[in-house]
């Protein structure tokens, strides 16, 4: 088993570095690279204007590294509000920047489980933030603002496309032997299978088996043309490293 990692950094460098300590063949190629987003500058006033019973949610731990970076320059603390994060390495990430507890979904790290908690039921006529790169969890604002909340999301970072010269890469990567994909967003799956000329889509990318972290994203990449789809039961590298053991 020849691994491609295709996680933007430094989690995708991670899941290499701890695969290679176990003996197995991998490589990282980081798809998308993070940049500062739009709107953080709104991000102080934004949060200063919610009260302990409004709520607050980051959507990657990202969104969280951004905002956090922001708050910390403009001396502005974290709001005593109600928060939840998408998954459990969020929910850490956002805890340890605020000291708030956070909630999140404990079996699978997905919009529609988070919807399901049971604070997230009735919360007509509060504040929602929500934390996130630029677009992305359109479900969850859309179901808390059908729910009657009043949801702003806040760009706390972008998504940007690295660079890679297709038929350049997918030479090197069929060369090396790479039989197995690790790929964890819709976005990266797209722009992964894009990136590869259609020679190279049927002889080697289709061929390969894929790891990914959710059932939506197997519907996508059975549509997109893979057989041998594999769902890691959650979107962190430990869940991932189980599924490549």
């Amino acid at each position: 088993m020849n691994i491609l990692v295709t996680r933007p950094s430094p989690a995708g460098e991670e899941l290499v570095s701890r695969l290679r300590a176990q003996g197995k063949v991998a490589w990282s190629l980081p798809l998308i690279e993070f940049s500062p987003g739009r709107e953080l500058s709104a991000l102080p006033d934004l949060l200063a204007s919610l009260s302990p019973d409004d709520l607050l949610f980051a959507l990657s731990q990202h969104a969280v590294s951004h905002a956090a970076a922001t708050l910390r320059q403009q001396h502005f603390a974290w709001p005593q509000v109600q928060a939840f994060a998408i998954g459990r390495t969020t929910a850490l990430a956002l805890h340890t920047a605020s000291g708030l507890t956070v909630n999140y979904p404990r079996d699978r790290e997905i919009s529609e489980v988070l919807l399901q908690l049971p604070e997230l039921q009735n919360v007509a006529g509060k504040r929602a933030v929500l934390l996130r790169g630029n677009g992305g969890r359109e479900l969850i604002g859309e179901t808390l603002a059908k729910r009657g909340a009043s949801v702003t999301f806040c760009e706390c970072y972008q998504r940007n496309d690295k660079y890679y010269d297709g038929t350049e890469e997918a030479y090197r990567w069929q060369q090396r032997g790479v039989d197995t994909l690790v790929v964890t967003s819709g976005e990266m799956l797209k722009r992964l299978f894009t990136l590869i000329p259609p020679w190279y889509q049927t002889n080697w990318l289709l061929r390969c088996r894929l790891i990914v972290v959710s059932e939506r994203l197997a519907t996508l990449a059975r549509e997109l043309g893979w057989l041998d789809i594999t769902v890691a039961d959650n979107a962190d590298n430990d869940a991932l490293l189980r599924v490549l053991q």
